[in-house]
């Protein structure tokens, strides 16, 4: 067992490392890239598929907790790799739609405003904290090593299943005051 452990290590510090990368490129993207005014108009579908996706993803999540509370392990692993398929899914999509539009500025006031803020600053924090967890959970299934998988998934999936949820809930917020303006 400790030798499992210490030859862990390097991976996690690359998953890490690769995660750190990441949210750099995405702060990147959102804070310090300017989009093209070429696609303004063009490809508007994306944020109605981000949420999409993230929708799947929770879904997917609740059928891969489902079958692993009823010991069927096989479909636990198909949920959860269909899951992280639409997680991956959509990163790539995030990523065109926010290098294509640049980011969306929600225009509501008020008491909207304040509960929008916080979804989505909840959203964020809770998204840079889920890719290494989440990246680390497949690396403990992958691998064997189900003690430690169960161990971090239980910790996990709440935070992966908050960030799809709030994903959609936030492109709703968007849609109906931020969507209906462009």
């Amino acid at each position: 067992m400790e030798q499992a452990e210490i030859s862990s290590r390097p991976v996690v510090g690359a998953i890490i490392v690769v995660s750190g990368l990441a949210v750099s490129f995405l702060l990147w993207l959102l804070y310090v890239h300017h989009a093209s005014a070429d696609f303004a108009g063009r490809w508007m579908f994306l944020p109605a598929l981000n949420a999409l996706l993230n929708g799947l993803c929770a879904i997917t999540l609740c059928v891969g907790l489902y079958f692993i509370k009823h010991h069927n392990i096989a479909a636990h692993r198909a949920s959860m790799l269909l899951a992280f398929a639409f997680s991956s899914a959509f990163l790539i999509s995030y990523i065109v739609n926010h290098a294509l539009h640049g980011d969306t500025m929600f225009p509501g006031h008020g008491p909207v405003r304040t509960l929008y803020l916080s979804i989505l600053a909840s959203h964020v924090i809770l998204s840079i904290v889920a890719l290494p967890m989440v990246l680390t959970t497949f690396f403990f299934s992958l691998t064997g090593r189900f003690a430690m998988h169960r161990r971090i998934a239980r910790f996990t999936f709440p935070i992966w299943l908050y960030v799809s949820i709030t994903g959609v809930v936030v492109f709703v917020f968007l849609k109906a005051y931020a969507y209906q303006h462009r």
